[in-house]
């Protein structure tokens, strides 16, 4: 029922995290192919396709957080559990720890950044005039699958030790 339920919250932080990687990066290459080939063509130039880039990257970022914790791709301690293998679980559990405190942080402080942006009206981008909001949001949000994702494995290390390798 657990592996069930676990089956469920990956597939949908999944493709969660996979279309906005795929959106987010479509728009970035192609405000940033067309703001090339025009400045190279013509003499125009997109003054917005620079802020698009800076805040697509910033989106790519905290959503690639959580998807390389899908992936078990996260930095961790990795040399003493290779020389001494009776570590490995050990520091298995302190690595899923710091990152669910990395976890936690983010969805607090994020929440805190998120509410007090929300509350200026006059938080917007340089160039297009959007509100820095929705940029803000994606902190708490991403935090709160970091946290779920990395208790999913955390769960499935201790309890379920057969199913730990990498699908």
């Amino acid at each position: 029922m657990v592996k069930k339920l676990f089956r469920r919250i990956d597939k949908t932080f999944s493709f969660v995290e996979d279309w906005t990687l795929v959106v987010v990066v479509c728009v970035a290459l192609l405000s940033g192919l067309t703001n090339i080939i025009l400045r190279k063509t013509t003499s125009i130039s997109l003054y917005w396709s620079d802020e698009v880039v800076r805040k697509t990257i910033f989106i790519c970022t905290y959503v690639g957080c959580s998807a390389a914790i899908r992936q078990r791709s996260l930095i961790r301690i990795d040399a003493l559990p290779q020389i001494i293998p009776v570590t490995r679980k050990f520091f298995n559990v302190i690595n899923h720890l710091a990152t669910m405190f990395f976890a936690g942080l983010l969805t607090w402080l994020g929440w805190g950044m998120f509410l007090d942006v929300y509350a200026d009206e006059y938080a917007t981008t340089a160039t297009l005039q959007i509100p820095e909001w929705y940029f803000y949001i994606i902190l708490p949000l991403v935090g709160a699958m970091m946290f779920i994702r990395t208790l999913m494995l955390l769960t499935e290390d201790l309890f379920f030790p057969a199913t730990t390798d990498n699908d």
